[in-house]
């Protein structure tokens, strides 16, 4: 493709993907409200508020497609969230639209169905139970996504990211971990695939202990090659956690213990 947009570029995974998406498209423009540094020969850098609606709707111009990994990505109080999760995805579409932008790939959370047990497995048409505001907030973002793509077609997959990192840091990551490897795979074909409609897929490497079944997005042709037994010796070297432990309970692990935030 000619530009992609990527959000949150400045996030942890936004500084993962800047470098790994680039062979995608000619010119990446990156997106965050601040910490972008200097931009490379093949990228532009266009600082947002994701709040703003004028702004968003200038950051689409000439874009072909959008990686979406803008927001809060933890638990908060509710205003910034509102701002930047609930109104900011909003504006991100309503400007696709306004632009003819038709793909976007949505980084959404494991956290939308974190209030399920460790002991459930899931695929993408297990109800939402969200642990969270932030889950929430997800949410959200996936019903609008569904919402404009039925109505003006703008195509979206929804990526549920588990833990996405060098390594897992604990048990419960060893059946939510992703590598930066398998993530770069994903995005790649969320941005490649032709007609993918409104896909939910949950994001996480070829792990052991699974919880979430892909088979309704089959479609992707997404196949992780990494796994976290690699790890399990470390992770398992560290104290035993205790049985009724948030963090050994539910797929959401502690978030279902954040908050509440005095607003």
């Amino acid at each position: 493709m000619n530009r992609l947009l990527i959000t949150g570029a400045a996030g942890g995974l936004g500084k993962v993907l800047r470098e790994r998406l680039a062979p995608f498209a000619t010119t990446l423009r990156l997106s965050d409200l601040t910490g972008l540094g200097s931009a490379a020969p093949n990228e532009e850098l266009f600082p947002c508020d994701l709040g703003d609606a004028a702004a968003v709707h200038e950051m689409l111009g000439g874009v072909d497609a959008v990686v979406h990994l803008g927001g809060i990505s933890v638990e908060a109080a509710f205003a910034p969230i509102l701002n930047a999760n609930i109104t900011g995805v909003f504006n991100l579409y309503e400007a696709a639209r306004k632009r003819g932008v038709k793909r976007i790939v949505f980084a959404s959370s494991n956290h939308v169905i974190g209030f399920y047990k460790q002991t459930e497995k899931l695929d993408a048409e297990a109800p939402m139970r969200p642990d969270s505001l932030y889950g929430i907030s997800k949410g959200f973002g996936e019903i609008l996504s569904r919402f404009y793509f039925d109505r003006y077609g703008i195509e979206t997959v929804c990526v549920r990211i588990g833990s996405s990192f060098s390594e897992p840091a604990d048990r419960r990551m060893m059946s939510t971990f992703l590598s930066y490897d398998d993530l770069t795979e994903l995005m790649r074909c969320a941005l490649q695939t032709p007609n993918v409609g409104h896909t939910i897929v949950y994001g996480a490497s070829d792990n052991r202990d699974a919880w979430w079944d892909n088979s309704k997005a089959a479609h992707l042709g997404f196949h992780p090659k990494d796994s976290s037994e690699p790890f399990r010796a470390k992770v398992e070297a560290q104290p035993p956690a205790s049985p009724d432990d948030p963090m050994m309970v539910y797929q959401g692990g502690r978030f279902v213990t954040h908050g509440p935030f005095d607003q």
